[in-house]
């Protein structure tokens, strides 16, 4: 149940209006602060963290990250690295990044040492070297232009070229040049998978490579006792530098606000739209109008009375797991998926993060978290989808599940208006959408609203809890309305 702003008589007039306690909308709130400002940030649900929060989903003492559970960018993203927030919460780096199960009782592994992957791969181990060695040499490089805006040149050229030569091969028909075996291209496919969009393309590629980059170089930490960690290191850091949070409240117009010469909004373009209304130029809107949302996931959430018997035995401590078979098993369901059916063999994003976190879970119990690909909108409970797939690579599974709780596409939404359909991208990640996300402009965050701004994953530069879309909205913020160039100082006070 959330409030009308006019029923509240405690929200009083701020410098700066952040809408929306999701990563992005805190970490503008917190650069904001930083800069001096005093923040009201306004979330329309009980708790903060948007894509970032933990909650008791199926029984008492299970702890159930709701969106993302995994964090790839949270040591590549340069506002967590200036926000120091390897100091602030604990994140766990796990020998293995990710784990992809073959028929057969068969695995591939992406460790966090390369080299330790590429000897696990065979006959591909050379050529998966050759693919991710000068990409992971310059991994902050490939963080920088990988989380910068595509419109802008980026920094360092001859990695942006490396970056982009491999890109063109694995998002083009030529990406079956490189491997001969079955593990490494599946292997790759798993990760590019995340973007929910047709393979082969460009934007799958990007995805695939600059994940695959952190993998190899910080690794994918898992944060101890849940997401909600992250929200609520920005929460604590926002508060100590006098901003405030509301939540339980929902913003319906720009009229609903108190006054405030800055507001921000961490929503989709469509609220952007409804929330603005008349104040948006017919050009601007229309543009908005023409942004393309993509299909969704539907999750399921396990209580789990002891481990998941993978047959793959090495896979029990790899946190990540991609479900679905070969490259073209993959490749071929998620174009059944962008096609509007549900897949046959599904893709499964799995993690299972009490292998590493004891916190979330009753003495020798365990979560698993999972979600599927599905049409935009779909109604369809994944639950069994998910367990067939999973039963698959772990005879035995049903036996161990205790409790579920799932979410079908427009459940997803319901609970995130932000994901619309289910699409918890905020919008197609194409190559096109990221260059032009959510329109065409070198400065994407600022409207033509005087004062208003779009902090989400629906700007640059994209999905993925690494706070850089907010940051980048409050830095424009900043410059346009107070003329404040120089970016605050983000980390612990000293």
């Amino acid at each position: 149940m959330t409030d009308r702003l006019s029923s509240r008589s405690d929200i009083g007039p701020a410098d700066a209006i952040v809408v929306g306690a999701g990563p992005n909308g805190l970490a503008a709130a917190v650069t904001l602060a930083r800069a001096g400002l005093d923040v009201l940030v306004i979330e329309r649900s009980a708790t903060i963290g948007g894509g970032a929060r933990t909650a008791e989903l199926t029984l008492p003492g299970f702890r159930h990250d709701v969106g993302s559970a995994v964090h790839p960018l949270a040591l590549a993203s340069g506002f967590f690295r200036r926000f120091e927030l390897d100091r602030r919460i604990e994140l766990r780096v796990p020998d293995a990044s990710y784990g992809h199960p073959l028929d057969g009782a068969r695995a591939a592994i992406a460790w966090h040492d390369l080299d330790r992957t590429a000897e696990g791969l065979g006959a591909d181990g050379a050529a998966w070297r050759r693919l991710f060695a000068p990409l992971v040499a310059r991994s902050q490089e490939v963080a920088q232009f990988t989380g910068s805006p595509l419109l802008r040149v980026p920094p360092h050229l001859g990695t942006a070229l490396r970056f982009g030569l491999r890109a063109l091969e694995q998002g083009t028909p030529l990406w079956g040049e490189r491997f001969r075996g079955e593990e490494a291209p599946a292997l790759l496919t798993g990760v590019a998978a995340h973007s929910i969009q047709p393979m082969p393309s460009l934007g799958t590629a990007g995805v695939a490579l600059s994940l695959g980059t952190a993998a190899h170089a910080g690794g994918w930490p898992v944060p101890v006792g849940g997401s909600q960690a992250i929200a609520d290191a920005l929460a604590d850091d926002l508060r100590a530098h006098g901003g405030r949070i509301v939540t339980g409240v929902q913003v319906e117009s720009l009229g609903d606000l108190p006054r405030s010469p800055i507001v921000l909004l961490d929503t989709s373009p469509a609220a952007l739209i409804a929330i603005a209304g008349d104040a948006l130029p017919d050009a601007y809107r229309r543009r908005l109008e023409d942004y393309r949302y993509g299909n969704g996931v539907a999750k399921v959430d396990f209580a789990l009375d002891a481990p998941v018997p993978w047959a793959a035995a090495d896979l029990a401590a790899v946190p990540t797991l991609h479900l679905g078979g070969s490259r073209e098993e993959i490749a071929y369901g998620e174009l059944e998926v962008a096609s509007g059916r549900h897949a046959t063999s599904p893709y499964v994003l799995v993690a299972q993060p009490s292998v590493i976190d004891a916190t979330r879970t009753p003495a020798g119990k365990h979560t698993l978290w999972a979600y599927t690909h599905v049409p935009a909108g779909s109604t369809l409970d994944p639950t069994e989808a998910v367990t067939r797939q999973i039963e698959r690579f772990s005879p035995g599974f049903r036996d161990v599940i205790i409790a579920s709780a799932a979410s079908s596409a427009a459940q997803m939404e319901h609970g995130n208006p932000n994901y619309l359909g289910g699409d918890i991208a905020v919008g197609a990640p194409s190559l096109v959408q990221l260059a032009a996300r959510p329109v065409l402009s070198r400065d994407p965050w600022r409207t033509p609203v005087p004062g208003l701004y779009l902090c989400s994953s629906a700007t640059p530069p994209g999905p993925g809890v690494h706070g850089l879309a907010g940051a980048y909205a409050a830095r424009s913020a900043l410059r346009h309305e107070l003329g404040i160039h120089r970016l605050p100082h983000l980390g612990i006070d000293r």
